[in-house]
């Protein structure tokens, strides 16, 4: 071989040596574009050993800033390229990953542990998509945190001799808050604590705060409680201000307020409600007329006409937006003197309201329909237990008048269904407590015909109410108004339900036309079995979220072309935006403000939400204090969840959910068959699937994190 040709070969060799060097460099700094690196540090980040890569080294960065594809900063560099960055908020899934949740995206963005960039749950981030192959889940890394997701924590405190960290009750925070020993308050160990972020985490260590608020000691009912509602942003108590606010509103009602109105203090009217209820917002009327057929009123508290636009008593309502219902206790949208006195609906005492009334035949056929502003005057409180007590046996106060309202309440019931509603009605649970709030039973609440007399006339008025302003003017201008709208279920949801239902025998057609019919056939079917809970939430999974929008679409789920909330405006906002828009069209005033309405509507869903979560973080914290008395004994399951990490058991007595975990799981090594909702042994083959009932024991129980662990039973044997 001649010396040119060996020549020759050498620098071809050189060469591919300096592109790969090139590629692989390009893509170091591409992927943490953010960063600058030494030679040295990008050296050791390659993993090169030989001598002859790291001289190399310094020629191929010195040739990639010439290119311009990289930048030098005395001796640091870094990428030159800007990627493409999708924002969105963190899901920290568990401590080894989490997701980027981009509605936009097709999926979401899968992204380990290592690459959050000290960016915790709920944040605001940029991530940068790393390439991967063909087929498998898109994976990012946290790039920039735009915006954190909250400032202040709720958890329980722990001592040690030089400093004190405190464990966050949510169990997405996956990180211990370090608290100097200066900083941690009056708080003893184990106590229950609001810490606020005073250093955010960077360079390996831990976030540093203090603490703001001690709550009690961890177990205690109160303390608990009260970290619930600092976790969610609960307010604790009314501003002084807004109390003195609400005190000074006169409770009289003036002839001059009457003579607005139109009146039906001598019509008969009642209210129906829980027994303890202290605020009733909603009345019904009811007069038999001369024609035969029968009017009906649904009267709603008038709380607009006392809380007015602009003053700090409507500022805090918005704010708020919902009143929150937590285990042993109320977070009220509306100060008490508003909540249960001027507008709470109480028997025999004049009050302003705003009503939906309807001519009705007795087939429940609307033929006519009025809105306006009323007064009323309650003649009977009944509780739902003296009302279904009438209704069953025609003994005792208004009976033959909740019977006939009861018959067309169910022919208004048949008519929802025949027109595609779906039958929603997943097992909910209450609590029996002691005088310390501790769970004495758990206890299924039962709806029965008087429950479901108040809910059809409630929906009659809200759909009513709906369709009337939307049909106020014709074309497709149409007038601002605040809907309460529910999407057509997603059809991936929905058909990883079907596959679901079918491991108990029931099937389901998922197409767009037979969804309705179909899942009610289902929902009819599981009633009173085994998997009638879990197959009821999972089905309520399936469904998309209802929300409040200007935007006039269907509401799915009551099979209704155009819905609101106008019945409750006592514990929600939307109802307050309602009754004043209603109000405004009858007075014949323009088109509302569009966008300003539709903020208003997104703050009101985000409320909603948080308000849910705490309910249902109140009702597992309950569940899980009430398992821990239970922990000798053996309780009938269902599967409800299969991960990679677990298995969800729903309890089927108690309906509360635990979980056994796979590290638990003893007798053989399981691998987790996500595409088929279980999980099988390797070598004894053996099937633990989504759906399959089991016998289960408490493990152990979580307070802080709201958490139960269970085994199976033959585990132990």
């Amino acid at each position: 071989m001649s010396k040119k040709k060996r020549k020759k070969i050498r620098k071809g060799k050189s060469d591919g040596i300096q592109n790969r060097l090139k590629a692989k460099i390009v893509s170091l700094l591409h992927q943490n574009f953010n960063k600058e690196y030494s030679t040295k540090e990008i050296t050791k980040k390659l993993g090169f050993r030989r001598n002859d890569y790291n001289n190399a080294i310094p020629m191929v960065l010195s040739a990639l800033t010439q290119e311009g594809q990289i930048l030098n900063n005395s001796g640091r560099y870094k990428s030159a390229q800007r990627p493409d960055l999708i924002r969105g908020k963190l899901d920290h899934v568990n401590p080894r990953f989490a997701y980027l949740l981009t509605p936009e995206e097709e999926d979401d963005i899968y992204i380990k542990a290592k690459d959050l960039n000290f960016a915790i749950d709920g944040d605001l981030v940029d991530v940068m998509v790393i390439p991967t192959r063909a087929g498998k889940r898109p994976e990012g890394k946290v790039v920039n945190i735009v915006e954190r997701n909250k400032d202040q924590f709720v958890g329980r405190i722990e001592f040690s001799p030089r400093f004190a960290f405190v464990v966050a009750d949510n169990r997405k925070i996956h990180q211990d808050i370090f608290v100097p020993l200066d900083k941690t308050s009056s708080a003893a160990h184990n106590d229950k604590v609001i810490v606020k972020i005073t250093q955010w985490p960077g360079h390996d260590k831990s976030p540093e705060g203090e603490v703001k608020m001690v709550l009690g000691k961890a177990g205690d009912n109160n303390a608990e409680i009260h970290s619930i509602m600092a976790e969610f942003d609960l307010p604790f108590e009314f501003p002084k201000e807004i109390e003195q606010e609400a005190e000074k509103i006169s409770d009289k009602i003036t002839k001059k307020e009457i003579a607005k109105r139109r009146d039906f203090r001598d019509i008969l009217t009642f209210t129906i409600d829980p027994e303890d209820a202290k605020d009733f917002d909603d009345a019904l009327s009811f007069e038999k007329l001369e024609n035969g057929n029968y009017e009906i009123g649904i009267h709603i508290a008038d709380v607009t006409h006392y809380v007015q636009p602009g003053s700090i008593l409507e500022k805090e309502a918005y704010d708020r937006a919902t009143s929150v219902y937590l285990v042993d206790r109320t977070i009220p949208m509306l100060p008490e003197r508003l909540s249960n006195g001027l507008c709470s609906l109480r028997p025999r005492e004049d009050k302003l309201t705003f009503s939906a009334v309807f001519e009705i035949d007795e087939n429940a056929n609307v033929l006519k329909e009025w809105f306006g502003r009323t007064i009323i005057h309650s003649d009977r409180r009944f509780t739902y237990e003296d009302a279904q007590a009438s209704i069953e046996t025609g003994v005792g106060d208004l009976a033959p008048e909740l019977q006939l309202i009861n018959d067309l309440a169910k022919k208004l019931r048949k008519e929802r269904f025949k027109k595609g509603a779906v039958n929603f009605e997943s097992t909910e649970v209450k609590f029996k407590l002691d005088e310390k709030g501790k769970p004495l039973g758990v206890i299924p609440k039962i709806r029965k015909d008087a429950h479901k007399l108040i809910e059809e006339f409630m929906l009659l008025a809200n759909k009513q109410v709906a369709s009337y302003v939307h049909d106020m003017k014709k074309g497709k201008e149409k007038n601002t108004f605040v809907y309460r709208t529910h999407d057509y279920p997603d059809p991936e949801k929905l058909n990883s339900f079907s596959s679901f239902a079918k491991r108990f025998g029931h099937s389901l057609q998922t197409e767009e036309t037979a969804v309705s019919k179909s899942l009610n056939k289902l929902l009819d079917d599981i009633e009173g079995k085994p998997e009638e809970n879990v197959l009821q939430q999972l089905a309520i999974r399936a469904m998309a979220k209802a929300k409040y929008t200007t935007a006039a679409d269907i509401h799915f789920g009551l099979a209704f072309p155009h819905y609101t909330h106008f019945t409750s405006p006592i514990r929600r906002y939307p109802d307050m935006m309602v009754h004043r828009l209603l109000q405004h069209y009858l007075d014949s005033g323009k088109s509302a403000d569009k966008e300003e309405y539709e903020e208003k509507c997104v703050h009101s869903s985000e409320r909603e939400k948080r308000a849910a979560d705490a309910e249902r973080a109140s009702i597992k914290y309950k569940q899980v204090e009430f398992m821990q008395g239970v922990e000798d004994k053996v309780f009938d399951g269902i599967i409800s969840g299969v991960t990679e990490w677990g298995i969800f058991i729903e309890i089927v007595e108690t309906k509360c959910e635990g979980m056994v975990r796979m590290v638990d799981l003893k007798d053989d090594y399981y691998d987790f068959d996500e595409k088929n909702f279980r999980v099988i042994g390797n070598n004894n083959k053996k099937i633990y699937a989504l759906g399959d009932k089991v016998r289960v024991q408490v493990k152990a129980t979580d307070i802080d994190r709201r958490t139960i662990d269970l085994i199976f039973v033959d585990e132990t044997d």
